[in-house]
């Protein structure tokens, strides 16, 4: 079978990986339009539950994206001159070296990736067998064909923008400015060991009246600088990765009816986006790209049957998931009515439940959780949990082979793992999901 992958993201090309895993005659290609080396963005997040779906489909690359990876634990809220500080612990990378992990992998096994090839019409790739496109949320294949998915796309209100900074935080980081007209806010988190990435957000009104919307790039990210210096430390803002410079955006939200036409099949977030509050772009990319390989070993002789059974196995979960994702991007869209008047506590718990309420009884409850005792019982089990997670699927020997026992090859079903209530799952402020070009 003859397969052209559309995109060179995380999507694209871990798809190729399972699928040469899978079937190694496969003929498989990556095309992306962009030119080797070119990426846009910082850092994305994984959880335990990403590197256990990384470990059992692909331990070789999974190994190259956990060295590059750089561990995070606890989140800070920092609010008025307050700072709250909550449990919890993960994982970021830098997207440039994900992305290069994959490359080199996908290659290793034998699948062709073509840079400075962009696609605008699956047309030009007749003799495919299957076409997987995963070229982002502005994907051209999708809306040559918005009829036949079922495409609608629908814009958020709030400008925001991904950059980097070379202040290096140790956990998550949520910081919140006052200005006239409302609020600005930056989601921080660490992307290796010398960078973190800062996702800054706000309304409309405060975009256009710190003049967000005229200023010139330098002029932009020294105003950031100046209203989030005591969270940076004084540090800098990056704009420029490895690509063009960072612009502000607003998020798209994108859903289809169906992912399949024909022989072209949608993944990643050319099929669904989720707001990057949330954090789960990256991993949403590959889940996909695990069902999809999944359904095409189980009809290996009927790709039509396995791209239905994959279009009707996987778009189910991914309405609740953007479901709670819209939910989170509402919170943070009428964010100016949630934070004022509030303590660094009571606006951590209002992220943490996304909840416009405040019952005195449950934030008091919230805020002994954060008293020093409380939060070393609580890094201690978490510290325990993620060496037993790690050990578990082979990053550590503690837990001898035989009781380890062989590794699932994509089961249990990444699926069935991810369909917790993504509420109970995020941290308080999360950031990065997905490409700012995706997004």
């Amino acid at each position: 079978m003859k397969t052209v992958c559309i995109g060179a993201g995380p999507a694209g090309l871990y798809t190729a990986i399972c699928l040469k895993l899978a079937e190694p005659d496969h003929d498989i290609t990556v095309l992306d339009g962009d030119p080797r080396g070119a990426t846009y963005g910082w850092g994305v997040c994984f959880s335990d539950d990403v590197f256990d779906l990384l470990y059992a489909n692909d331990r070789v690359s999974a190994r190259t994206v956990r060295r590059a990876s750089v561990r995070w634990q606890g989140q800070e809220t920092h609010l008025d001159g307050g700072v709250s500080r909550m449990g919890g612990y993960g994982y970021a990378v830098l997207r440039a070296s994900l992305l290069e992990a994959l490359e080199r992998r996908a290659i290793q096994l034998g699948v062709r990736v073509e840079h400075d090839h962009p696609v605008e019409d699956p047309t030009e790739l007749a003799d495919a067998d299957l076409v997987v496109v995963a070229d982002g949320a502005g994907s051209r294949v999708r809306q040559l064909y918005a009829d036949a998915f079922g495409t609608r796309v629908e814009t958020g209100h709030n400008p925001y923008i991904w950059l980097g900074t070379d202040t290096v935080f140790h956990g998550m980081v949520f910081a919140a400015e006052p200005t006239p007209t409302g609020w600005i806010w930056l989601h921080g988190y660490p992307s290796s060991r010398h960078v973190s990435t800062c996702v800054v957000e706000c309304t409309e009104e405060t975009w256009r009246w710190l003049g967000l919307d005229e200023r010139d790039e330098e002029d932009g990210l020294h105003l950031l600088e100046n209203l989030f210096r005591q969270v940076l430390e004084g540090r800098s803002l990056i704009s420029q990765s490895r690509g063009e410079p960072a612009r502000w955006l607003r998020f798209r939200d994108v859903t289809n009816d169906r992912w399949t036409h024909g022989n072209v099949v949608l993944i990643g977030d050319a099929a669904h986006t989720t707001h990057f509050t949330v954090g789960w772009g990256t991993k949403l990319a590959l889940i996909d790209a695990v069902e999809l390989v999944r359904s095409i070993r189980d009809y290996p002789h009927d790709l039509p049957a396995a791209l239905r059974d994959f279009d009707e196995r996987s778009r189910p979960f991914m309405r609740r998931v953007q479901s709670a994702a819209r939910g989170s991007m509402a919170w943070y869209e009428h964010a100016d009515d949630y934070l004022a008047g509030r303590t660094a506590v009571e606006a951590a718990y209002a992220m943490a439940t996304r909840d416009s309420e405040r019952p005195r009884r449950n934030v008091e409850h919230f805020q002994r959780k954060q008293r020093p005792p409380a939060r070393w019982m609580r890094d201690a089990r978490q510290t325990a949990e993620r060496i037993r997670r790690a050990a578990q699927r082979g990053e550590y020997t503690l837990v001898p082979a035989w009781q380890r026992g062989p590794a699932p090859v994509t089961r249990p079903s990444p699926l069935r793992e991810a369909s917790q209530p993504a509420a109970r799952q995020r941290p308080a402020g999360v950031g990065g999901g997905s490409s700012p070009r995706a997004s």
